[in-house]
């Protein structure tokens, strides 16, 4: 019988927590690394430049990867003759392990859980509580995976039940192009069948975990009906064109993953989770010898190519930007920025508008008349940062928001990542405003274009209080232009028509 020690599982999962924060799997690497090599769309092909250099510097700097350092998931496999050696439930060591890695003042993680989830949505403060899936399994040992999952991707897990005949390769590529860009590609998709309900989804995020591997399973070739499926779908999928961030291009996922299990005979439970740019797990065996060991990456993981902001692109004064200038901006420029932008996300934008419907003031200090509003939740910075990775999110969520803000405050324009929706777009066209996009899964590069941070409304929201940022060359891209047109309309169809070209010329 081997005994484990309970502490053991806490300072691992701690570890783990902060290590995978900071690492990319290598095998996440390889692939985007040669998901850049080849991709020929140029806003695409920049766009992985700056997540493959932001992975590194992440790395070299050990600080996170993404601004959304993700809720906590827990596999745990205990060995059915191990010995716990601990007097504290193994729930509670998960969530000390959890606030321990969260609150470190030397790396310090963004707290994004809340409770009360349809109330208050009160921040707990430290990440907690993580979400547990264990199980009993045969040996003396206990396996343990440990995944950080962020919201973008999160929020985009889908599921049905499909009739016994249905395809699921024609439920997934009708699904994925709805999903929009929030879930940050290129990616993986994690696909669960069979079981229940629950047990699909279950299937789907445990899929996840798996190596990348697609590359030597099209060498091979499937050897049953769950790699037929995976092969399909990575072919399928990639021809929708979608690409990097929704950009259009080549590659719009690095592999998918299959699981599936015995399912009712008038069923055929089908799940869908998507995994970012930020990918984050790590796999760990506990023997009784110890606590598990994270050695980093060997610094040749990382192609050798650096990421410099494009030389023709435009420069924009944010002190001086007038909505003259706005109009002359087209979908696809890239722009730098500099100056001064505000910061805003769910929260604040829910206070912010109970105020102009209410007929009450903004804040103290705070006027949006031609600034630029960065839809953001950043790190807390540590000694020496203006402010932590402060990448952007998802854009799609304030949409409902950007009419009555455009039409009430002189805002100019947002920045965010992915598309907007019909009503943001129209909001945007008849003010004349604009929207940009930052590259999401680039967190840790463009803080480095933040100079100076400072909280000026909302400092009870934690992560989501509203902030000014003074930013130089900040990179960003033009998403949606003043006349309302949309490069994640125009980009994934573009590069689905010549990915079709390509195959036919072969």
């Amino acid at each position: 019988m081997r005994r484990i020690k309970g502490e053991d599982l806490r300072r691992s999962i701690e570890d783990a927590l902060q290590y995978i924060a900071c690492f990319h799997p290598p095998d996440f690497i390889r692939a985007l690394a040669a998901a850049w090599e080849k991709e020929a769309a140029p806003a695409a092909k920049d766009a992985i430049a700056q997540i493959l250099v932001n992975s590194r510097m992440a790395a070299e700097g050990h600080r996170p990867i993404c601004q959304d350092t993700g809720i906590v998931n827990v596999f745990i496999d205990v060995g059915s003759t191990v010995c716990w050696d601990s007097d504290r439930p193994l729930e509670d060591l998960v969530c000390q392990a959890v606030h321990d890695a969260y609150t470190n003042p030397g790396n310090p993680l963004r707290a994004s859980v809340v409770e009360d989830p349809d109330g208050a949505r009160r921040n707990t403060g430290d990440n907690t509580p993580p979400v547990i899936h264990w199980r009993l399994v045969p040996g003396d040992r206990v396996d343990v995976t440990v995944a950080a999952k962020g919201a973008g991707s999160e929020n985009k897990a889908r599921f049905a039940v499909l009739n016994p005949g249905d395809s699921v390769v024609d439920w997934v590529l009708e699904t994925v192009p709805k999903l929009g860009a929030g879930w940050c590609p290129p990616g993986i998709l994690g696909i669960g069948i069979g079981g229940t309900a629950e047990y699909a989804m279950l299937l789907a995020k445990r899929a996840l975990l798996a190596p990348i591997d697609i590359q030597a399973l099209r060498e091979r070739g499937p050897a049953n009906r769950a790699e037929e499926l995976r092969l399909a779908l990575y072919e399928q999928v990639n021809r929708l064109g979608i690409g990097a961030q929704g950009l259009g291009g080549l590659t719009t996922v690095l592999d998918v993953k299959v699981l599936d299990a015995p399912t009712h005979a008038a069923s055929k439970p089908v799940a869908l989770i998507p995994n970012c740019a930020a990918t984050r797990h790590v796999h760990f065996t506990l023997d009784g010898r110890g606590p598990a060991r994270f050695e980093p990456p060997p610094a040749d993981v990382w192609p050798d190519i650096g990421w410099r902001p494009d030389p023709h692109a435009r420069r924009v004064n944010l002190e001086t930007v007038t909505r003259e200038e706005v109009r002359q901006w087209q979908p696809g420029e890239r722009l730098l920025l500099t100056g001064r932008l505000l910061t805003a996300r769910d929260a604040a934008h829910k206070r912010l508008l109970e105020r102009l419907e209410r007929g009450l003031p903004l804040p103290e200090g705070l006027d949006f008349t031609n600034r630029f509003l960065y839809y953001v939740g950043p790190v807390a910075p540590v000694e020496g940062e203006a402010v932590g990775p402060a990448g952007p999110t998802t854009a799609t969520r304030m949409d409902k928001y950007t009419g009555p803000l455009l039409e009430k405050t002189g805002l100019l324009g947002t920045i965010g990542k992915a598309e907007r929706g019909p009503e943001a777009i129209e909001a945007i066209r008849r003010h004349q405003a604009v929207y940009l996009i930052a590259t999401g899964g680039a967190a840790y590069l463009i803080s480095k274009a933040i100079r100076k941070a400072r909280v000026v409304a909302f400092p009870e929201l934690g992560m989501e209080a509203i902030h000014e940022f003074e930013v130089e060359n900040m990179p960003v891209t033009v998403a949606v232009d003043s006349r309302g047109r949309s490069i994640h309309q125009q980009g994934p169809a573009e590069w689905r028509l010549r990915i079709e070209d390509l195959l036919h010329a072969r």
